[in-house]
């Protein structure tokens, strides 16, 4: 993807007051998904609970999370910043605030939130600041994005449990962001389900080789 790999990447988030001005309109996209052929826009089953998180590259981001059974539907978009609607161009500026973020909607009976999280750090490196391998820039952060108070205490306990596990094998401090979720704007058409469309495409993620095994716990694959 050509402007991931720009030598100007931002590493340090834009001031909200120096963020640009975006624009009223969403982003139009496809209805349905490519894969799971659920709604990729609300509403969504009542049954049903939101996640957001970010960990890099937002194309290999989300096929992790659609493989995982009980996600009923994911959408990719910009999260954690301040311009309204941006556009890609102008999140990889580094002037919007925003991270690339994954949208899973998920059935709580067949899946829970605390196996999200657990998938969320073992699928990338979360000790990486404002980047991810070569990805560099602010929108490449590691961030979960929280609906509700219980989301958050969930979040931290399995960081907690994680950065144990990360202690045991001898690697670094977590630099993922926990905060509440904001708006989540989603990216354009393109980008949705990218790796579906694109089975060659790029995918940027490559996690510590460290799993969770129960709490606390953990082994190196």
């Amino acid at each position: 993807m050509m402007s991931r790999f720009f030598s100007s990447a931002k590493s340090e988030l834009v001031r909200p007051e120096d963020a640009l001005p975006g624009r009223d309109e969403p982003m139009p996209v496809r209805a349905g998904h490519l894969v799971l052929g659920a709604p990729i826009v609300a509403p969504f089953p009542r049954e049903s609970e939101q996640a957001q998180f970010a960990l890099g590259c937002f194309w290999g981001a989300e096929r992790m999370f659609w493989q995982v059974p009980g996600v009923l539907t994911t959408a990719v978009g910009y999260a954690g910043g301040g311009t309204p609607n941006p556009t890609y161009e102008e999140v990889c500026s580094g002037r919007t605030g925003h991270a690339e973020t994954v949208l899973v909607v998920f059935d709580p009976e067949r899946s829970s939130y605390e196996a999200l999280v657990t998938r969320f750090f073992e699928g990338h490196d979360p000790t990486q600041h404002m980047r991810q391998g070569n990805d560099i820039g602010t929108q490449y952060r590691s961030a979960i994005f929280v609906a509700s108070p219980e989301q958050r205490a969930v979040a931290e306990l399995v960081r907690d449990r994680y950065q144990e596990a990360l202690d045991a094998s001898g690697l670094g401090k977590i630099a993922t962001e926990i905060t509440d979720a904001g708006p989540f704007y989603y990216a354009e058409d393109y980008h949705q389900q990218y790796l579906a469309a694109n089975p060659n495409g790029y995918c940027g993620l490559g996690g510590t080789g460290v799993r969770l095994c129960g709490p606390g716990a953990a082994e190196a694959v």
